[in-house]
């Protein structure tokens, strides 16, 4: 491998690895031969590295690789810069700007795979690793400014000069004198995926008898037709229903009817919030005309209770029976299935897929997640026990595979859902929206599923009854299944394009999740604005807006004031707005040119008078 040393003072460091196996190195210094063999050992060190085979480069200024290095002999695979600084006592705003040149030089000569390693002195970096850490303003700020130049820091560690035989570090103050490295730290970076281009996209899927385009929602471009649950994917999510499939086949027989599920309903969910709908626009020149459209509607799945006619619950400002929507649960499936009666009882069935609900950002908050759903007919007056052969058989798989994963036993329990008012995380929340609720499932030791629902178990109501038969079913979140179980902070994650995360699942293995992006920098906005008189502020929506905008870049949104106006009583709102990937670089350019565009789109969308 190519490694190249910037920077060097005595080239005591360059000289300790030239001797390694399979590296070529590459040792530079910012001063011409005569100046730097004038440190002390320098000379020495020089000669090691010149007997060894290695080059020595001299008058070579960080900020400008691209010009000491021709196309030929570039493609580093690692990179050092030991104790960058400016020189004399230049402060931490020019050795952040010596740092951010640095990167963006790096830009163009670091092999595509390769890695940056940056040391820096305790505290100067401003992460969460330096013991004690500085004020974030008084550091160096080395994750933001690397962000901007599109690298990501990967791992930090200790720096531990009395590891490296020979190395003595020098230059304090431009002197030939050594200066503190104790509790210094090792950054070392890597390269940021490309920000994404959310160009707008057509899906084709089937309506009925009829196959049609519709325009995928922006929001959900990035997300639609990833075949995370498809045989030859490794995704956890995938791993884990497997695992709760062959968990549940031990005690009930099996149907697994997920492969025909239309992603498009027709009608409105009554109960459902129209806000929390992704509403859809058939593109243009291809749909289908009304005669056919309604042919094929009538092959459709009808949202409603569990059973109630779709027609009957149009309310008044709502869409048309005939809008379309991206489907928001499995639910009318099971629906149809119950209707039919198809199935034999103590048949499990099992259906699995994507479903996509607008919501608010916050860490645990999903537009789109993947949904199992199991649906069991039993005899009349065993429903109870059936629930909880059920459960105990989810538990058991679940408890299992945490076990297997962290070495630690959960808490995973079966919560009354009359126990429970409001503090309910956003995906138990919508489920009730759906329908009654019996249980909630709980992972965690919070008691409440304010943060830890992942399931809830239904009965189906009263009018879908026979007299012999009564219909159970369990829906489960495999995204915050995953999110718990492989210890993923961030949902978002889960969706990256980087490969690195499905690296650490190899063939389906489920394991601790290890972030390759540490200590992510934020950059926090405000957003003040006049309402329309007398329209109530679609919450939903605004955040839905900051989603699309930013790409999924926005993590937090807070509201810090409303204000209302004295004698016109007009209403202004103040929200504070985060940046933030999971994943990538994010830049304070970036994330700046995001909020302006946030404020256009919502003036624009939300007829808001902006302050």
């Amino acid at each position: 491998r190519r490694v190249l040393l910037l920077g060097e003072g005595n080239f005591s460091f360059s000289a300790a690895l030239c001797g390694a196996w399979g590296t070529h190195v590459v040792a530079t210094c910012y001063e011409s031969e005569e100046e730097a063999a004038g440190r002390g050992g320098a000379a020495r060190s020089i000669r090691r590295l010149r007997d060894s085979g290695a080059e020595v480069v001299f008058s070579v200024d960080c900020t400008k690789l691209e010009e000491h290095f021709l196309l030929g002999k570039r493609d580093f695979d690692r990179i050092y810069f030991n104790f960058p600084h400016c020189g004399r006592k230049a402060g931490v705003v020019k050795n952040r700007q010596l740092l951010a040149r640095f990167f963006h030089s790096c830009a163009e000569v670091l092999a595509q795979d390769g890695e940056i390693h940056v040391a820096l002195c305790n505290g100067q970096g401003g992460t969460p690793a330096d013991q004690p850490r500085r004020e974030w303003h008084n550091s160096w700020q080395i994750v933001a400014v690397a962000a901007g130049a599109g690298f990501i820091l990967s791992d930090v560690h200790p720096f531990r000069a009395e590891t490296i035989e020979g190395y003595k570090c020098t230059g304090y103050r431009s002197q030939d004198k050594s200066f503190c490295v104790e509790g210094a730290l090792n950054h070392v970076f890597t390269r940021s995926t490309a920000p994404l281009c959310f160009t707008p996209l057509s899906c084709k899927t089937q309506l009925g008898s009829q196959n049609i385009s519709f325009q995928v929602p922006q929001v959900l471009v990035d997300k639609i037709n990833r075949g995370f649950l498809e045989g030859n994917s490794s995704h956890p999510v995938r791993t884990i229903k497997e695992k709760l499939s062959a968990g549940l086949s031990q005690d009930f027989a099996l149907q697994n009817i997920s492969s025909c599920l239309p992603l498009l309903h027709q009608g409105h969910p009554e109960g459902v919030c129209p806000s929390n709908i992704f509403w859809i626009t058939l593109s243009p020149g291809e749909a289908p005309s009304t005669e056919k459209m309604s042919q094929g509607l009538a092959g459709a799945v009808l949202f409603s209770h569990f059973g109630q006619d779709t027609d009957d619950n149009v309310q008044e400002g709502c869409p048309v029976p005939q809008q379309l929507y991206l489907r928001p649960s499995l639910l009318p499936h099971a629906q149809a299935i119950i209707k039919k009666g198809t199935f034999s009882p103590g048949t499990l069935q099992v259906l699995s897929g994507p479903v996509f609900r607008k919501c608010r950002i916050t860490p645990h908050s999903m537009p789109v997640f993947h949904e199992m759903l199991v649906v069991l007919a039993v005899s009349r007056g065993t429903e109870n026990s059936c629930i909880q052969m059920l459960v105990d058989n989810i538990k058991a798989t679940l408890s299992s595979l945490h076990q297997s994963i962290s070495g630690v036993k959960p808490s995973i329990s079966l919560q009354e859902a009359t126990r429970f008012g409001t503090e309910l995380n956003d995906f138990a929340a919508f489920e009730r929206q759906l329908g009654e609720i019996q249980h909630f499932l709980c992972v965690g030791t919070d008691p409440a599923p304010s943060g830890s629902c992942v399931g809830v178990v239904r009965t189906a109501p009263a009018e879908l009854k026979s007299c012999e038969l009564v219909v159970v079913s369990a829906s489960l979140n495999l995204d915050l299944l995953a999110m718990l179980l492989c210890g993923i902070s961030d949902w978002r994650m889960l969706w990256t394009w980087d490969r690195r995360f499905l690296r650490q699942f190899p063939e389906g293995e489920l394991r601790l999740f290890k972030s390759f992006s540490l200590y992510p920098p934020s950059y926090v906005h405000d957003v003040s604005f006049w309402l329309p008189d007398g329209e109530e502020f679609d919450e939903v929506a605004f955040h839905t807006l900051a989603r699309r905008v930013s790409g999924e870049m926005v993590v937090s949104i807070l509201l810090r004031d409303s204000f209302q106006q004295p004698g016109t009583g007009r209403r202004s709102l103040c929200y504070r707005v985060t940046f933030q990937s999971c994943d990538r670089a994010l830049g304070c350019r970036e994330a700046a040119e995001m909020q302006l565009h946030f404020r256009e789109e919502i003036r624009q969308q939300l007829g808001v008078t902006l302050r």
